[in-house]
């Protein structure tokens, strides 16, 4: 199991940040709070959106994750890696205020 997992801020900070969010039992997405999201939040409106890449398959974000971003006015979409890579890059050549956050594959 990966102990570090990419964090790719497009608008935030362009290049990759190690990510450590790895929980009990190598549990990713559940591990997530709204602490390993503090660059998006700094941002200061910089970030419309996180597209949350959750490994394989989709998995769902802690409800907290997902009600501290909606309360800081930053959406979450999650989906697979590999979904939520096609659709940074799509996203992001639209010039739209995207971050993406990874977890590893």
């Amino acid at each position: 199991m990966f102990d570090k997992h990419p964090l790719i801020g497009g608008v935030v900070a362009p290049g990759s940040h190690e990510w450590h969010i790895v929980g009990e039992g190598g549990s990713t997405e559940a591990a997530l709070t709204l602490d390993d999201f503090t660059e998006v939040l700094a941002s200061r409106g910089a970030v419309e959106f996180v597209l949350l890449g959750t490994g394989l398959t989709q998995g769902l974000p802690p409800r907290a994750l997902r009600d501290g971003l909606k309360a800081a006015g930053i959406g979450l979409e999650f989906m697979s890696t590999e979904a939520a890579s096609r659709t940074y890059n799509v996203v992001a050549s639209e010039g739209r205020r995207v971050a993406a956050a990874l977890i590893a594959v």
